[in-house]
């Protein structure tokens, strides 16, 4: 298999590539980076090629895609609470200087 061939990708990977691609474009990135890119998140998401078929490849782990936002906050909610009050202290003791 040729470098860059993509036929040891799954439709639903393919699918995904593209989708990230043009989102990449739309953000005004150039058409061969913004591809670069989405296969690269594509590789990173689920290991790269998985050929279709029951009990072929690796399940996809999405360990990129379910990082951040809320459910990757630290600490407990009186943790966050407390640095949220001290950090309003200090922009407040900082302003007035």
């Amino acid at each position: 298999m040729p470098r860059g061939d993509k036929s040891a990708y799954t439709d639903k990977q393919k699918r995904k590539a593209r989708h990230i691609e043009d989102s990449y474009e739309a953000r005004g990135v150039p058409q061969g980076e913004a591809a670069k890119r989405a296969w690269a998140t594509v590789n990173k998401d689920s290991g790269g090629g998985n050929r279709s078929g029951s009990g072929r490849g690796r399940t996809d782990t999405h360990v990129s895609s379910s990082r951040g936002g809320r459910a990757n906050r630290s600490g407990s909610p009186e943790q966050r609470s407390a640095a949220a009050r001290k950090g309003w202290v200090t922009r407040r003791r900082n302003q007035s200087s």
